[in-house]
């Protein structure tokens, strides 16, 4: 610090309820007050495959101008972490910066993906006259967000990555003048909301933009169908010829729109992107145990599980915490961990591959991040 630079300090504001996730404020000022960096972690449970654990995420990370390029921000990361692992077993980030957080622990775990869907694919599948309407689905309303939240948890209970949706759940995004709000269709059968989905608003003054859903979740194939139906009538209307899908291609709204004929889109982030980091290791696999067993499925004798459990949990099965996080989170398999150089004792080599079988496999679905979860 020079001569003339101000003292600066930490300081927390915890618990701010923002978009219904619960907000910690991570804060440098000077002495006098005067704003330096600031970041949020924020709270809720996140999904490994069947278990939830809490976690908290970095946003919202700024430094001021007239601070920048003084190791303030790493100075702010460094102690907003170190209280993160007072609380939580594992950090996440939402929209990383290449080449920063892997110096922090932090590294690229989930894929983003899409589906792309032609609009006369759809037509051919269902039938119907595309610009007729399409019975049980009209626009959301805020009483429609409870049923909403039970069908995402059920639709997304073994899926890593996703977040334990609780009952006051609204990260909808609200309409402004100049910012398009989310739309939300809902899909209902006899009274009860079978489907729901989230679309990005059109911009200001865009008279035809795109069909995008940054969620579309139904409780069966049909209910599926009859969505995909109406967002294909939405493209008729507008005159387009594709719509988006941000789901995964093995959920169940994926597995209809592949029969229909669409496009995966995926990008594999190097660097940057939405990462996690591992910050207490024995007591983040201690809470996944249950999870692991029921990857493992009993194929293995309880002595031998158990010392290998507790070498995992020490750090000599798998030390490399970055390793680990993909692994757990199924972004990894135990053969793209050996492809990448990471080792395995022979004897634990088939517990491993059960433990860490990547995702879209039949103990583990694809990982994936929501938009509408993130910060």
């Amino acid at each position: 610090m020079s001569d003339h630079e101000p003292a600066v300090r930490y300081t927390e504001v915890a618990d701010q309820d923002v978009r219904s996730l619960r907000t910690r404020y991570c804060r440098l000022r000077t002495d006098a007050g005067a704003p330096v960096a600031e970041l949020e972690a924020v709270s809720f449970r996140v999904r490994f495959g069947g278990v939830a654990v809490a976690a908290e995420g970095i946003g919202g990370v700024e430094t001021e101008p007239e601070f920048r390029r003084r190791g303030h921000m790493s100075r702010l990361l460094r102690q907003a972490l170190a209280g993160m692992a007072r609380r939580v077993d594992v950090a996440f980030v939402s929209d990383g910066v290449e080449g920063v957080y892997e110096k922090f622990g932090f590294v690229g775990a989930v894929a983003e993906g899409a589906l792309v869907v032609p609009v006369r694919n759809v037509e051919r599948a269902s039938g119907d006259d595309p610009g007729a309407a399409v019975p049980g689905v009209r626009n959301g309303l805020a009483a429609d967000l409870p049923a909403m939240v039970r069908l995402y948890n059920t639709a997304h209970a073994q899926r890593p990555w996703t977040h334990e949706r609780h009952v006051r759940w609204n990260r909808l995004v609200p309409q402004s003048t100049w910012k398009p709000g989310s739309q939300t269709l809902v899909l209902h059968n006899h009274g009860a909301l079978t489907g729901y989905a989230v679309l990005q608003g059109r911009a200001f003054g865009d008279p035809l933009g795109s069909v995008v859903a940054d969620e579309l979740v139904a409780e069966d194939a049909s209910a599926a169908a009859l969505l995909l139906a109406a967002l294909a009538r939405l493209c008729w209307e507008r005159r387009l010829s594709e719509f988006t899908v941000r789901e995964p291609a093995d959920s169940l709204v994926g597995r209809v729109a592949r029969h229909m004929g669409c496009t995966e889109q995926r990008r594999f982030w190097s660097s940057g992107g939405m990462m996690a980091a591992v910050l207490n290791r024995s007591e983040l696999v201690r809470k996944l145990e249950p999870e692991l067993r029921r990857r493992a499925a009993g194929q293995w004798p309880d002595q031998g599980y158990d010392t290998a459990l507790a070498a995992l949990r020490r750090g000599d099965l798998i030390p490399d915490g970055t390793a680990l996080v993909r692994l757990l989170l199924g972004h990894w398999s135990s053969d793209d961990a050996d492809a990448a150089g990471v080792a395995m004792p022979d004897r634990y080599r088939d517990l491993c591959a059960a433990w860490f079988p990547g995702g879209g496999s039949p103990s583990l679905p694809t990982p994936y991040a929501h938009r509408l979860d993130r910060y």
